[in-house]
């Protein structure tokens, strides 16, 4: 599993799905080969796993940790297809907003709502790079392929003209019972008025588990720069 073009894990499926990990593995393989502009390009996949305490040394001599890979968290990642179901996702939660706007500036806004969540899943991806082995790191990554929550953000914050100012992550006060809840902050700012409040949003997720959940709906408020 390659950060970029740097090796972080070696992946060795096991268990009672190895034989459907195994599948998954060939059929990103299969995806990532393809050109850029194809509609099966796989630009990333998703495999979250388990450390086995394991290393093994690569060709090129550099050693990294073995894991073994939950099979019903791996996903493969076609970013133009990710944007559009977010968007569609946005538009079926605001119902409201898109039916009293007119069509010409719906389709702006959809249009600006997808170069958005573009910036958005490249700054998660590129910016945050990280080995995803802490309850604060795993937060951020599943914030980065939560998409369609994330767009539902971007839907209003990109229509009134804003655009992404910093993601935060920090310990939830409130959590259920064994559980490590993270709330992730999505912040805001008008880029042509810089005395306009910012607008945050937030929402809460459980990474106790292999399979980080959403906790609760998502919140928003205003706040002074």
């Amino acid at each position: 599993l390659n950060l970029e073009l740097t090796p972080i894990y070696a992946i060795e499926p096991g268990g009672s799905f190895s034989e459907q990990a195994y599948h998954n593995l060939i059929s990103a393989l299969k995806g990532q080969i393809k050109p850029e502009d194809d509609l099966e390009y796989i630009s990333r996949v998703s495999i979250p796993g388990v450390l086995t305490g394991k290393s093994v040394r690569l060709f090129s001599g550099q050693v990294v940790p073995v894991i073994v890979p939950e099979v019903r968290g791996m996903y493969e990642w076609n970013v133009n297809q990710l944007v559009s179901m977010a968007v569609e996702a946005a538009k079926t939660a605001t119902p409201q907003a898109q039916g009293s706007t007119p069509p010409a500036q719906t389709n702006e806004q959809e249009e600006a709502t997808r170069a958005s969540l573009k910036e958005f899943l490249n700054r998660m991806y590129y910016e945050f790079r990280n080995l995803g082995q802490t309850s604060h790191d795993r937060a951020l990554n599943f914030a980065a392929t939560n998409a369609f929550q994330a767009a539902q953000a971007l839907t209003e914050a990109t229509g009134k003209g804003m655009q992404l100012a910093s993601i935060e992550t920090e310990k939830s006060p409130i959590c259920r019972m064994d559980s490590d809840c993270w709330d992730v902050k999505l912040k805001f700012f008008d880029p042509e008025n810089d005395r306009r409040a910012k607008k945050i949003f937030r929402f809460t997720v459980d990474v106790s588990d292999l399979m980080p959940v959403t906790i609760g709906q998502m919140r928003t408020w205003s706040m002074s720069n």
